[in-house]
């Protein structure tokens, strides 16, 4: 009996014993798991945690086969066939040709069908809600300092408030949540689903936010990559101005509203936010934080390519995202596009600029006119030189644009399009450098050059042209195994003097606008300074076209003067010869090819002509719809919260 106790006891003994290291064991903290105390109270995991909200900042790649990503039109040097949109330039690669043809594709965003939404939209709550969560969670630090808490939390404000600058840019008034909502299981969501604000209190949001958040992070200038005071004036500034434009140009547009005031701004609303963008422009013009980029000041053409390229002590630039090779985060622009003849590797020629933008570029002498390829009384002119032809144009032309006869990397590019004998007939090839006889008993010789234009063959110049901004000289920037480092520009300095200027004018202060826009225009190498009387709403949407080319811009800023069902009305038109009207319509990508003259003996032999040409991938003409100004809210975001009123038109 007693041997029995004994064993009992000792089994007793023994499983206390255990119970209480197994309590032990599961009460040891995890090490792969950050309880809230440890990390809101860490200055390092929480700068972590901000740089990864930085990096989801809304203007990365989409991937269009991945449903789960918010998909949006974001023009950036990481998704290059975005700018061939329209009618900025030309995507010279099969798999794109989409973008200028398929004519059964007459909606404004054919073959992007993402939810069965008709077209990309932005519609990203999760981040939202981690925006909210971290500012929440954040303010709940006892161990941060005041300065650091604060400006964590203005950052994080800052991002939230450009979400919804995205979201209203794209679909209007959308329901504005500022806490981490938190479903309570009782299986009725209802108190969880929000009306969409209005879209004048979307903007007023992102307005009142730029005010906070300059209160709380640095004035200096010298960050390029995390909110700044000049990055929330900038941002203020071009909020301003898109609810400004909408204001007054929507009230043309009354079909583009909604009875509720989701889709549409007042027209009274107008100048007041004409007024918030000309003062906080002026704020931020008169700090002296930022200045117009002028290192090359003796080279106007390499001044206006170095100011994307240069990342030491840039004054231009306020708000960057960066690339750098030792941490593996590049990007592939250069690779793309770069021209064939000299490509470090086999890629290249992708995106193509337009004759439509390159005759906007206008005479330094401030007047408008198509590129002169035809002699006055018929037939063609004659150019020693393929770059002659854009003589005494603006020096903004040949640093965005990649011309005949330009090189790249100090190397020549190779575009030509053939040979053109004095009977008129062509010689030419299929491919790139091809060779062919001049004579019929003649050597083969090369008859197109090793970046074309060659029709229908993909990474060739198809338009006569290459992209030259945001290309990187760099040697390896052109392989895959390396790519560029070259930084993606959100804000810089010029924008908001163009901004200034638009305001102004729109104020009807013709003055002010013509000091600012001289600014701009003094730098790209005008010697004559617009008057007062020269500044017009065409002016106005000129300088911004050529300025801002390949920036994003043009997308948006027709859709907020209400010009996009104007220019891209679906019409099959011939190419503008009026490239200062704004309203000239422009729905189709043209091209020009430069042929050289074979005619031997003969006093043009030798040199070049030119030819306006219409490729054979663009077979379709580019149609806006009224529907276009505000995207598509799908069915599955309406389904799951029925107070979610359907844009106008959809």
């Amino acid at each position: 009996m007693k041997k029995s106790l004994l064993y009992i006891g000792l089994v007793v003994l023994a499983l206390n014993v255990g119970c209480n290291k197994d309590k032990e064991f599961l009460d040891v903290p995890p090490t792969d798991v950050l309880q809230d105390e440890q990390l809101w109270n860490d200055e390092g995991l929480i700068l972590s945690v901000l740089a990864d909200l930085y990096d989801r900042y809304p203007d990365r790649q989409t991937d269009y086969n991945n449903s789960s990503i918010p998909s949006m039109v974001t023009q950036t040097i990481d998704n290059w066939a975005e700018f061939a949109r329209f009618d900025e330039a030309f995507a010279s690669e099969n798999g794109q040709y989409w973008r200028h043809g398929a004519s059964e594709y007459d909606y404004v965003f054919p073959g992007m069908m993402v939810k069965d939404r008709g077209e990309i939209t932005y519609w990203d709550y999760a981040y939202i809600r981690e925006l909210n969560t971290f500012i929440a969670k954040c303010a709940t630090s006892v161990k941060l300092k005041q300065d650091v808490k604060d400006r964590f939390i203005a950052e994080a404000r800052y991002l939230r408030a450009v979400v919804y600058f995205e979201e209203v840019k794209r679909l209007g008034g959308v329901p504005l949540i500022l806490e981490p909502l938190q479903y309570d299981y009782k299986g009725d969501p209802a108190y969880l689903q929000h009306a969409r604000a209005k879209e004048s209190d979307i903007y007023d949001f992102v307005l009142s936010e730029m005010d906070t958040v300059k209160k709380y992070v640095p004035s200096s200038p010298i960050s390029k990559t995390r909110v700044t005071v000049g990055l929330a004036l900038a941002t203020k500034v071009r909020a301003a101005l898109y609810a400004a434009s909408i204001a007054k140009y929507g009230a043309t547009t009354p079909e583009v509203s909604l009875p509720g005031g989701e889709v549409g701004i007042p027209a009274a609303k107008a100048n007041s936010y004409y007024t918030i963008a000309l003062k906080t422009a002026q704020e931020l013009i008169n700090s002296g934080s930022y200045s117009l980029y002028k290192k090359n000041s003796d080279n106007l053409t390499q001044n206006f390519i170095s100011l994307f390229i240069d990342k030491g002590a840039n004054p231009e630039v306020i708000f960057a995202k960066d690339y750098k090779l030792q941490s593996g985060r590049v990007q592939g622009w250069t690779l793309w596009s770069q021209p064939r003849s000299n490509a470090e590797e086999q890629q290249g020629g992708r995106l193509n600029p337009s004759l439509n933008l390159v005759q906007s570029f206008e005479l330094l002498d401030n007047t408008f006119a198509p590129l002169p390829i035809n002699a006055p009384g018929g037939g063609y002119r004659y150019y020693s030189d393929p770059q002659d032809l854009f003589a005494n144009r603006d020096p903004r032309l040949a640093a965005t644009v990649i011309l005949p006869g330009s090189s790249f990397k100090d190397k020549p590019v190779d575009i030509w399009a053939g040979y053109i004998r004095n009977n008129g007939s062509i010689v030419t090839g299929d491919n790139f450098g091809a060779k062919g006889k001049l004579e019929p008993n003649g050597p083969d010789v090369q008859v197109v050059g090793y970046d074309g234009p060659v029709n229908n063959l993909e990474f060739s110049a198809q338009s006569g042209f290459i992209v030259r901004k945001y290309m990187d000289p760099t040697v390896g920037s052109g392989r895959i195994g390396t790519q560029s480092e070259v930084w993606w520009i959100r804000y810089r300095y010029a924008e908001v003097l163009l901004n200034a200027a638009e305001a102004a004018f729109e104020l009807g202060q013709a003055d002010v606008a013509a000091g600012y826009i001289n600014q701009v225009r003094g730098r790209a190498g005008f010697t004559i300074p617009l008057t007062p009387g020269d500044i017009t709403f065409g002016r106005i949407v000129h300088e911004r076209k050529v300025e801002l080319a390949f920036e994003g811009h043009e997308f948006w800023d027709m859709k907020r003067w209400r010009l996009a069902h104007k220019v891209w009305n679906g019409e099959s038109a011939a190419l503008t010869a009026n490239p200062g009207d704004p309203e000239a319509i422009s729905t189709r990508v043209f091209a020009l090819w430069p042929y050289k003259v074979y005619d031997p003996g003969g006093p043009n032999n030798g040199k070049y002509i030119f030819k306006q040409v219409l490729p054979g991938a663009v077979t379709s003409a580019h149609k806006f719809r009224m529907g276009n100004y505000y995207s598509s809210i799908g069915d599955d975001i309406r389904n799951n919260n029925p107070k979610i009123v359907k844009n106008p038109n959809q």
